[in-house]
């Protein structure tokens, strides 16, 4: 790396890690199928407890419902980055339907508002998953 560019980064303390989360409302879910891998930027609530992830399908089809069924260890990262410096926060494990109880009105305080690609809203669901946080690592740029 003689002639790239380079910063250094280090962990982020579980303070840290846990204020990002609180923090932020968005990052890129990653999963798998055999070989093949599916990643779509989603909305996420984090409450200290619970990592909810809310997913949407059309006419109650969608690839993200059938690669979250196929893929046993999903990944999900969040990430800020400005000129003075980065942050990355990363949190693997299972996926699976939330089974908890909240109605729209508090779905809708917990996520920003959802942006439509080329649907009719009367034709787009709403899943919420939650990520068993298994594995979380935080890192940031340093000095």
């Amino acid at each position: 790396m003689e002639h790239a560019a380079y910063v250094y980064t280090g962990g982020l303390s579980q303070e840290a890690v846990e204020e990002r989360l609180r923090s932020g409302d968005h990052g890129v879910l990653g999963l798998a199928d055999g070989d093949d891998a599916y990643a779509v930027p989603l909305s996420y609530h984090y409450d200290g407890d619970a990592f909810l992830l809310r997913v949407s399908d059309h006419d109650g089809h969608s690839e993200k419902r059938g690669f979250i069924e196929a893929t046993e260890t999903a990944t999900f990262v969040c990430y800020g980055a400005t000129d003075s410096g980065s942050w990355s926060v990363q949190i693997r494990g299972p996926l699976r339907e939330w089974q908890g109880d909240a109605d729209e009105e508090r779905i809708n305080e917990w996520f920003p508002a959802f942006r439509l690609f080329d649907e009719a809203i009367e034709n787009v669901g709403f899943t919420l998953y939650e990520l068993q946080m298994e594995a979380v690592v935080g890192r940031e740029t340093i000095e």
